[in-house]
């Protein structure tokens, strides 16, 4: 689990590269990444894959509004790397290349699985905003 915590944030940190974060950001955002992975793992234990990734976006947002809130930088940069490690592109890309080689019925399996997965970190993400401006606008 180390190994993957280690590779998660080395990978996350680097998206951020590209992504044109600032420099100065680069460690938060390799945080969130790796955060998200754990909470991933963790959960894919007890759960099914869509309720993990949906629970990791979920921390992940928290984790963005705080870095955001901490380091005077917009929630984006922080959200963006931290799901990085949840995005389904290796399903993604399953899915298209079963569809070229007319295996249908696998295509659509992968293809429903990314695009669950995917609905899960754009919902958690939506939901952890929500709630940080609830009680964001409690606090005033």
């Amino acid at each position: 689990m180390i190994l993957q915590l280690v590779t998660s944030f080395i990978a996350t940190a680097t998206f951020c590269i590209l992504f044109n974060a600032p420099r100065r950001a680069l460690l938060q955002c390799g945080i969130a990444g790796m955060v998200s992975w754990m909470v991933y793992l963790l959960l894919a234990q007890q759960w099914e894959a869509v309720i993990a990734t949906f629970g990791a976006t979920v921390v992940v947002g928290f984790i963005s509004q705080i870095f955001a809130r901490s380091f005077k930088m917009p929630v984006i940069i922080f959200s963006v790397g931290g799901v990085i490690p949840l995005v389904p592109g290796g399903i993604a890309y399953d899915a298209m290349r079963k569809f070229v080689e007319n295996d249908y019925i696998e295509a659509v399996k992968f293809a429903t699985q990314a695009l669950l997965l995917s609905g899960a970190i754009a919902a958690g993400l939506v939901l952890s905003e929500v709630l940080g401006q609830m009680f964001l606008r409690r606090s005033r």
